[in-house]
């Protein structure tokens, strides 16, 4: 029985590093402009109820702000993943920008859904309530910032917000690459029900053991690239049953809208307002996507991070710090054109 439960648990941890390979193991790079020595503000987790779905929010308020900046993460949707990110964020902007991190629905520590599983289209409809219930009488621009499927969710919401003004697309997976293996495997997985009940149960299983252990398990898996803050946000939610059961789901759901081809037209109309940052080696955001949008949009912004971050700048302190140092950029020119 013991070594069936190890045989088990070994397993969970193999998918568990499969599936959020999608992150990727980013180069502990440095960065070109380090950041201030001056102590950083703290980014705080808050929950909020948004249209009745228990919502995990990391934010920084700023005294005086001139924009707000909604950030939307990729899948797994776990705002604790992009902590340090947020934080060189506002720190770069000058405290000038209140910070939002918003998750999605039930990629949450706790399960407050029971259980329930929900789709792409229901974390849209989500993030498009979350502005209406708390952003829409602020009196200030709202900029998007996304990650992978981020960028996606982004765009929906760009086309039916007019209070957003500009969006910022990271490594953004906007449609299927027929070339990845990898995106092949997972949707082989999240197509059957009762294999993505039985991966989500294994995995869960790694959550029973202490904590010590597991940060020891992925430290040794993930190696030495991976930050304490990315460490911990795996620990404390990829772990959990409800959780990566709806990593699967959602990731089913993304692969059947993404098979269509990219609203070409709706990018031109608001070309303007968009841009997106691709990476050299990422499948989810393959460059042949770039040289796409370069020619069915030619007006977005579009740039290629060459310092071998990845597609996990999340998940590293350098790669954070690189690319909040990119999207401050973008916010600056925008806000001062």
């Amino acid at each position: 029985m013991i070594c069936s439960c190890r045989s088990l648990q070994a397993s969970a941890l193999s998918f568990l590093l499969f599936f959020t390979s999608r992150r990727g193991r980013g180069r502990d790079m440095s960065c070109p402009n380090s950041l201030l020595s001056n102590p950083r503000k703290i980014a705080t987790l808050r929950l909020s109820k948004v249209s009745g779905h228990t919502t995990e929010l990391l934010e920084i308020q700023s005294d005086k702000p001139t924009c707000h900046v909604l950030f939307i993460p990729g899948n797994p949707g776990v705002v604790s993943f992009y902590k340090d990110f947020l934080e060189s964020l506002y720190e770069l902007l000058g405290a000038s920008a209140s910070v939002t991190a918003i998750g999605h629905i039930s990629h949450t520590e706790k399960n407050w859904e029971h259980g329930k599983l929900f789709s792409l289209q229901d974390q849209i409809d989500h993030k498009v309530d979350f502005i209406k219930q708390e952003l829409q009488n602020i009196e200030l621009p709202i900029i998007l910032v996304g990650h992978s499927i981020g960028s996606y969710i982004s765009l929906e919401m760009l086309r039916s917000l007019e209070k957003v003004t500009y969006l910022i697309g990271l490594y953004p997976f906007l449609m299927l690459n027929p070339l990845s293996k990898q995106q092949s495997n997972i949707e082989n997985v999240a197509e059957s029900s009762i294999l993505s009940a039985l991966l989500s149960f294994s995995v869960a299983t790694l959550g029973l053991l202490p904590q010590c252990t597991l940060r020891f398990m992925l430290s040794k898996s993930l190696g030495s690239s991976w930050s304490d803050t990315a460490i911990d946000a795996a620990c404390s939610h990829l772990l959990q049953y409800h959780t990566f059961r709806n990593m699967l789901y959602m990731a089913l759901m993304e692969f059947r809208k993404l098979s269509e081809m990219p609203d070409w037209a709706f990018m031109r109309e608001n070309h303007e307002k968009i841009a997106f940052l691709f990476g050299v080696d990422d499948h989810w955001g393959p460059l042949q996507m770039f040289e796409e949008i370069s020619k069915q949009a030619p007006g977005i912004s579009l740039s290629i991070e060459r310092e071998g971050h990845t597609h996990s700048f999340c998940c590293t302190e350098a790669g954070s710090e690189w690319v909040a140092h990119h999207v401050a950029s973008l916010i600056k020119k925008k806000i001062s054109s």
